[in-house]
């Protein structure tokens, strides 16, 4: 860990806010461009973002491991089809160590404020612990940064331990306890089959029924990692299958009627764990399968069917010091609150600290809906680029490759800035409206705005600003060929 030295001029080419896939992976990809001359700035005690504060009971990822990976730093050391949350996050550490990241990382280190320096062209990064500069600014904190805890009236009163599944309290022991659980997000799905058999009774708060699909998590032989790590062609073969099917599934997203298929094989999965018809009812949702995120599991239906749990469908009123009282006005008397709640994706971390040359925060600037050309530079924002920024999640595949995609067009966009001599470069207002264009028109019709659901995907707007509404073979495309005319640079002394 690097110290700081408030006496001195801590200058950067690069600054990055954030070490999980998203900051380690800019640190490598654009290391031409800083030669060295970077700083990672992470407010936690280690790198990881996401897969380092996920460490709740069964924590995994919903897609394949082979396709959650860089794909300069392939991996034959999976061990399961998914991959759990401590080989993800070991995954990520030893590439961060093998590219020399880790001298680099600043732990503890929590990024107050980012100003423009329009005199000495350059970002002003308040931290914890010290100020420092760069030429450039990468902000990796990532869309799942920042837990969302519903506002549950005299929740301060409940006298027992109440934690979200992103900030897990591994000091208490759920052994024979009475647990709320509030939420069914994906972490929910996985961490209630795995603290069901521990707890005497569980009950799970649902505002709104998930469409689950079953897992098929498999063990990875011996054999295939053997395959894979020495015979060439067998890794790329592997992830270019994953690939592949996975862009297939995007057509239905993409015309509605197609998810009648995946609903048909979602009811059979529940039809065969749930035989109770009234919980059955209470689990099947009444919106087109997609429209929310699609979770998959193939432990938690069968958790929910146990005696010992209850799904309670009618809200939560207010919290009393022994537990929760629902909108029925019954008494929940619980030793234990769990929040699988998600992240708020109302705004990315540190927009609303990120201060431009207007004089107006990017948060100000925006408004309700976010929104950036690529996903990834915003005008009137010189220098600044945002991984999984506005658009760049994704309903149907691996978030890594878009990550990547987006490293592409920042190192262009360097490139550019580079070879004009110049100081700054960002994205004219023009080409950010057709990029946001764009994004709208292929949103129009899918799934995630004609799905009659509400979702973290749609802003207080309507519009879609958090996905990115085609196939990732599309954005690699528009990332590949870069469109220098869209772009403005500036030179110290005026503009080019």
């Amino acid at each position: 860990m690097t110290p700081i030295d408030n006496h001195s001029d801590d200058h950067h080419v690069l600054a990055i806010v954030g070490s999980g896939f998203a900051g380690v992976g800019a640190a490598i990809r654009l290391a031409h461009h800083h030669e060295g001359s970077v700083v990672i700035f992470e407010r936690a005690a280690s790198l990881g973002g996401v897969w380092r504060d996920n460490d709740y009971p069964g924590a995994a990822c919903d897609v394949q491991s082979v396709l959650y990976s860089f794909s300069f730093a392939p991996s034959a050391d999976w061990r399961t089809v998914f991959a759990r949350q401590s080989e993800i996050r070991a995954y990520l550490e030893r590439v961060a160590r093998d590219h020399g990241l880790m001298p680099r990382l600043r732990t503890r280190c929590a990024v107050e404020s980012i100003t423009w320096d329009t005199a000495r062209s350059r970002w002003i990064l308040q931290t914890e612990r010290g100020t420092s500069t760069a030429d450039h600014v990468v902000l990796a904190t990532g869309a799942l940064a920042d837990p969302a805890i519903p506002d549950i009236a005299d929740l301060h009163t409940f006298s027992g331990p109440v934690f979200h599944s992103a900030q897990w309290d591994h000091s208490v022991d759920l052994t024979n306890r009475r647990v709320a659980v509030v939420g069914t997000g994906a972490s929910a799905i996985q961490f209630v089959p795995q603290i069901q058999p521990l707890v005497s009774s569980l009950i799970l708060f649902q505002r709104t029924a998930p469409w689950v699909m079953p897992r098929n998590d498999a063990p990875i032989s011996r054999r295939t990692r053997a395959a894979t790590r020495w015979i060439p062609g067998v890794q790329k073969l592997r992830r270019a299958k994953v690939f592949a099917l996975r862009e297939l599934k995007l057509a239905a997203f993409r015309h509605p009627r197609l998810m009648a298929i995946g609903e048909k094989e979602a009811r059979a999965h529940l039809a065969h764990a749930v035989a109770d018809p009234a919980l059955r009812a209470k689990l099947t949702p009444d919106y087109r399968m997609g429209c929310k995120r699609i979770l998959i599991s193939d432990n938690y239906y069968p958790a929910l069917a146990q005696p010992n749990v209850d799904v309670n469908t009618t809200g939560i009123a207010r919290a009393t010091s022994r537990g929760l009282i629902d909108t029925d006005g019954v008494e929940h008397s619980v030793d234990a609150i769990i929040f699988g709640t998600g992240f708020d994706t109302s705004r990315l971390p540190l927009t609303d600290v990120v201060t431009g040359p207007a004089g107006s925060t990017l948060s100000e600037h925006w408004g309700d809906s976010q929104r950036a050309y690529m996903g990834t530079s915003v005008a009137g924002f010189p220098n600044l680029y945002l991984m999984h920024g506005p658009n760049i999640g994704l309903g149907h595949t691996s978030v890594i490759m878009m990550l990547e995609s987006q490293l592409r067009y920042i190192d262009a966009a360097m490139t550019l800035q580079d070879d004009r001599g110049a100081t700054t470069v960002e994205p004219t207002v023009a080409a950010e409206d057709d990029f946001v264009r764009d994004v709208d028109d292929l949103t129009d019709g899918t799934v995630w705005t004609s799905g009659g659901c509400s979702s973290w995907y749609l802003d207080s707007t309507g519009r879609n600003s958090n996905l990115w509404p085609a196939s990732i073979a599309g954005y690699r495309r528009r990332a590949s060929v870069f469109r220098a005319d869209d772009h403005l640079t500036r030179t110290a002394g005026g503009q080019s």
